[in-house]
């Protein structure tokens, strides 16, 4: 079967990594659903050679991957909160935001991020598909509208000073026509601000377990300024950031109103450095993900054999695309603490591996936790300060308490 670039629409031939296949990251069992089957898609990466985009296939669609039920609330992390809100601040300073002003978010999650513009008495308004968590931001007084984000949605809407995208626009399967939602969207005056996991350290960390179903593309500088010219917009700034292994933020405008900064030319020269836009960049990916698949068996294995009390902490979508990939199941890890309590009771997708608090977890005497969220790493650190963390990703390092 052929696949076609969801950017440019040609075909799709330069295969990456093949991971398998494995179900929806985020498709989290209850008990009495570990008695029927479980839907697997393939989990393979291709690169268009025409505009450079890597991108999975979309094997399923998106109000299948992210239903109602959908268990990842933003706020659950401590960390996550700080940086929406020092964003906020930001972008208060940087587009001098009042209550004349209107913000958009898209994906906005159980209002993580709106509840500082709301703090501040500027109109908000947020973009949310997924029940569970638009419930969750009403309930922090929120205006919030339960639909997918697209053009036929932004032309109903009143237009925005800001529009915040932060870590969606990964996960939408048809990206032009979001992005020129965005275009339509905007005041001619107005600016937006995505942010994704970046590609080239995706490449460089070795951070395959970032690849899921969920994720429909992976973002490099250049495929978004691409997009973006290709409805009237333009990148005018660029921030490198630390969060989910290495972002970028990219401030966008209406093309030709306001001149970009030197950042731009920055990042699009690291990226080029590395040859991002060719085939070379990709080689050997597969096998560093094989290796870092081996290390982490080797270590749960021989930690079974001495008898060594290992569990996971984090039932993140990056875990369950490790943990599938590596065909891990409760017989070498018993069990993943979560805080989110909304998965809390229910088993990871494919592994079956139970999901339990952080407290339960802390009683069951582990001596070394496998943290699959490995970007909270400080976070989780002081949760459980006398317990070695394990980390398997860009290769398994044993972090002492």
């Amino acid at each position: 079967m052929t696949h076609y670039c969801r950017h440019c629409g040609s075909p799709l031939h330069h295969e990456v990594i093949d991971l398998g296949h494995q179900p929806p990251s985020n498709a989290y069992l209850t008990t009495e659903q570990l008695a029927l089957p479980e839907i697997n898609f393939p989990l393979k990466v291709y690169l268009c050679s025409s505009c450079w985009l890597m991108q999975v296939p979309a094997h399923a669609a998106a109000d299948e991957l992210f239903t109602a039920d959908y268990a990842y609330f933003s706020s659950t992390s401590k960390s996550w909160c700080e940086h929406a809100q020092a964003f906020a601040s930001k972008a208060i300073d940087r587009l001098k935001l009042d209550s004349a002003s209107f913000v958009v978010e898209l994906a906005s999650n159980d209002g993580y991020l709106l509840q500082y513009f709301q703090e501040k008495a500027i109109p908000c308004l947020g973009i949310e598909p997924t029940s569970s968590t638009a419930q969750a931001s009403r309930k922090k007084g929120i205006q919030t509208i339960e639909e997918f984000f697209g053009t036929a949605l932004a032309d109903q809407l009143s237009k925005a000073d800001l529009v915040v995208a932060n870590n969606v626009l990964a996960h939408v399967p048809d990206i032009n026509d979001f992005v020129q939602g965005i275009s339509r969207l905007l005041k001619p005056d107005g600016q937006a601000s995505i942010e994704f996991p970046h590609l080239l350290r995706l490449i460089q960390g070795n951070q395959f377990d970032t690849i899921y179903h969920e994720h429909y593309s992976y973002l490099s500088l250049h495929i978004v300024s691409r997009i973006c010219r290709e409805f009237s917009l333009q990148v005018i700034d660029v921030e490198e950031l630390s969060t989910h292994g290495g972002s970028l933020r990219v401030w966008i405008s209406k093309a030709g109103f306001i001149d970009p900064s030197p950042s731009v030319q920055a990042v699009l020269h690291a990226e080029n450095s590395l040859g991002l836009q060719s085939y070379e960049a990709y080689l050997g990916f597969q096998a560093k993900a094989e290796e870092a698949k081996l290390g982490l068996l080797s270590f749960l294995i021989k930690s079974k054999r001495k008898s060594i009390n290992v569990l996971g902490y984090g039932a993140a979508a990056k875990g369950n695309t490790l943990l599938n990939y590596c065909g891990v199941q409760p017989d070498l890890l018993p069990m993943v603490a979560d805080q989110a309590k909304s998965k809390q009771g229910k088993f990871l997708p494919g592994s079956h591996i139970p999901i339990v608090s952080p407290e339960e977890l802390k009683t069951n005497q582990p001596d070394n936790i496998v943290l699959f969220p490995w970007n909270l790493i400080n976070e989780i650190s002081q949760l459980y300060p006398s317990i070695p963390l394990v980390t398997a990703i860009p290769h398994l390092t044993i972090h002492k308490a």
